[in-house]
């Protein structure tokens, strides 16, 4: 009979680092197993496969959370604007908790089911329509036993509080993520009172996921403890970042950047930078770390590397990776072996290759968000009218 795991509130209250995955979403795009537009989780349905690798390669590189490959599997959402699947909500949700179990119980993994953001709330929809989403997504969940939930991705503090009212009925351990930066949530709510907010609602791990680069993503996070901590309340912390550079990016985050969704490789973090963001945030008092859009495996394998010391062990993928770049000790051209060495890898400053190109984008600053005329969302596909209202609008901006 296998050992019974520790429960994530169980390491976290030990002081254990506890690691996340990385960003399904973009990476299984990448593979060719998701739409960009929708971005919904038909694959774990579709292509079981391709998401059981995933998640065996993100365990690999050190992560011992596996989250339910669910993100944006709210009905509203697989159905809005002209999406059309062969699989409903629940038969994709049962799917991918069936497939994060599996791959969890090939080491000391948890699983997480998460939610996420729904159109419907954008619309404008009651509190009791919004949460009836949630309600059904987390239906799954009981019924497969993960071990504990995530609400993430949340551009508005309001739209989470009210996902963690749901998910904490449960009796689970509910963690919340908010998508959003030093700056607030899209209400302007700061993140000290969105953090607040999250754990009177009942999440006993908050923090933040996607939207911005890993060291804005931290800063965010100090944020929400410092407001927590003042309030005279408690949590645990998480932050689960973009694998991209914004130093660029307005209050919305990446989506704003010109690039987004299939310009942003030049932004891509080393391996390198992933080792300075995980000593930032352990030393910031966030023992959640992992990571979201544009992380790949290798991005969480430098993660548990350099939180090796602090974690008492290496990940299996790091037999293949020389720390520090070791390994470049066996290559046959002298100037690279010249490479394997901390201090060379620790001080690169990586060119583009692309003299023509800016360093720095202007993001898009439509300031538009809830409640918003342009932000309702529908269930027919966009036409072509709205379409050209829409590309001469962005020729003002």
């Amino acid at each position: 009979m296998a050992p019974v795991k520790k429960g994530i509130l169980e390491r976290l209250n030990a002081g254990e680092v506890v690691i996340g995955d990385g960003g399904f979403v973009f990476a299984l795009e990448k593979r060719g197993y998701v739409k960009a537009g929708p971005w919904t989780p038909e694959a774990a349905a579709e292509y079981p496969e391709a998401v059981r690798q995933l998640h065996r390669e993100f365990l690999r590189a050190g992560a011992n959370v596996m989250q339910t490959f669910t993100f944006y599997a709210s009905d509203d959402k697989l159905e809005n604007r002209g999406n059309k699947l062969t699989f409903t909500g629940a038969q994709i949700n049962e799917a991918a908790c069936d497939l994060a179990r599996e791959v969890a119980n090939e080491g000391d993994a948890l699983v997480a089911g998460g939610v996420s953001q729904t159109p419907s709330y954008l619309s404008c929809k009651s509190e009791t329509d919004v949460k009836a989403i949630f309600k059904k997504q987390l239906d799954v969940f009981i019924k497969k036993d993960v071990d504990f939930l995530i609400a993430e991705y949340f551009e508005h503090v309001e739209e989470a509080v009210w996902a963690v009212e749901v998910l904490k009925e449960t009796g689970k351990p509910v963690a919340a993520s908010l998508c959003i930066g030093p700056d607030g949530d899209m209400h302007g709510i700061s993140p000290a009172e969105c953090a607040v907010r999250l754990v009177k609602a009942g999440a006993q791990i908050v923090g933040i996921n996607c939207h911005f680069d890993p060291m804005t993503c931290v800063k965010a996070v100090k944020m929400m403890k410092e407001g927590v901590e003042k309030a005279g309340l408690k949590a645990h912390y998480m932050v689960q970042p973009l694998a991209f550079h914004t130093p660029d990016c307005n209050c919305q985050g990446f989506i704003d950047l010109p690039e987004f969704p299939f310009g942003l490789e030049p932004r891509i973090l080393s391996r390198w930078d992933m080792h300075k963001y995980a000593r930032e945030a352990y030393n910031a008092g966030i023992h959640f770390i992992g990571g979201c859009c544009g992380f790949e495996p290798y991005h969480i394998r430098a993660v548990a590397e350099e939180l090796a010391p602090e974690r008492g062990f290496l990940p299996a993928a790091s037999e293949k990776h020389g720390n520090w770049g070791a390994g470049l000790e066996m290559h046959t051209k002298p100037w690279v072996r010249a490479r394997a060495r901390r201090d060379y890898w620790e001080n690169l400053k990586p060119a583009s290759g692309r003299p023509q190109c800016p360093s720095m984008a202007v993001p898009d600053g439509w300031g538009v968000t809830k409640g918003h005329a342009d932000l309702m969302q529908q269930r027919e596909a966009t036409s072509q009218d709205q379409l050209k209202q829409l590309f001469d609008r962005s020729k003002t901006h």
